[in-house]
């Protein structure tokens, strides 16, 4: 992850996503205070720093031991279902694939944790993978608990203190070729054996062409748009106060 987040196509993709949902409703001037919740090796973190002060929170310390290399002195090692941080610290809490994983036994907590932290109006961005039927050898590779629908995703904010402001899929153009190779994993079973990372750095012109689709859905997302279906699921919402 360290070696390919800031050069990947899925990477960068998502990034411009979720650029197109912060802009929209968080217009400059930025000046922020930013908890990045569960930031691993930090390239995401160092995207936001464009909005305001950020913070990286880990539980893993292989992890924070290469984002400080990128971020040092704005790393905390700390779980996201007790965040060791006081009530109302924060403009924006950020969980970019996280609350899927098998360590967040109980993402409900997860998010109250995020709320409390929250100052009032403040709000939450968060990405999950999507479908439980799309389960692959990498899911296996990222330790996934679960993999969610949009409705769950909802419900499970909705439930927890915040109104959604753009809740949607993403990843919706390459959706039908992942989902091909993914079901293709359950008809060749020897496939599962693969062990290598799903985010191997693919040729220059294959990375630049792959981004190409998640730069025109980002660019349909800064206009409102939303998608019916996905790999991934991105929702902005607000604390309600």
């Amino acid at each position: 992850m360290a070696a390919v987040e800031l050069q990947h196509w899925w990477y960068g993709g998502m990034r411009a996503i979720n650029a197109a949902l912060l802009e929209r409703f968080l217009p400059p001037p930025h000046n922020l205070q930013i908890l990045d919740a569960g930031c691993g090796t930090g390239g995401d973190a160092l995207f936001l720093r464009r909005y305001g002060r950020v913070v990286g929170l880990d539980l893993a310390a292989e992890a924070l031991a290469l984002a400080r290399q990128r971020l040092p002195g704005c790393l905390v090692r700390g779980s996201v279902v007790q965040l060791p941080f006081a009530d109302q610290s924060f403009d924006l809490v950020t969980s970019f694939d996280v609350l899927y994983h098998r360590a967040v036994i109980d993402e409900q907590h997860a998010l109250r944790e995020m709320w409390r932290v929250l100052r009032p109006n403040g709000r939450i961005l968060i990405r999950l993978p999507a479908y439980e039927w799309l389960r692959s050898s990498h899911d296996r590779q990222v330790h996934t608990r679960h993999r969610y629908t949009a409705g769950e995703v909802q419900r499970l904010l909705e439930t927890n203190g915040f109104v959604i402001e753009h809740l949607t899929y993403a990843l919706t153009i390459l959706f039908p070729l992942s989902a091909a190779v993914r079901l293709l994993e359950r008809i060749l079973p020897t496939q599962q054996q693969h062990t290598d990372s799903a985010m191997v750095m693919p040729s220059k012109p294959l990375n630049t062409l792959l981004r190409l689709p998640m730069m025109v859905e980002a660019a349909y997302l800064a206009r409102g748009g939303r998608f019916p279906f996905g790999l991934s699921i991105v929702s902005l919402a607000r604390k309600a106060v």
